[in-house]
């Protein structure tokens, strides 16, 4: 699997037709969906690095913002 897969669709993140992040909206508020994604987005930078590519892990955290924006 490639970076870019790793960062905008990683197919671990999906259960059947469902992406993670769509059921996790689903559950949450607007207001808690906006802090999941600022935590991620911390989670990111906050390790970037530490478990392995720590571009990859800023591209994560990217996603994340974007999603807020």
């Amino acid at each position: 699997m490639n970076n870019t897969e790793m960062v905008n669709s990683p197919a671990h993140y999906n259960a059947g037709d469902i992406e993670c992040i769509d059921a996790i909206r689903a559950a949450l508020s607007p207001e808690e969906f906006r802090g999941f994604l600022k935590g991620n987005a911390l989670k990111y930078i906050w390790r970037a690095g530490k478990k392995g590519d720590a571009i990859q892990d800023f591209k994560k955290s990217s996603w994340y913002i974007e999603k807020l924006v």
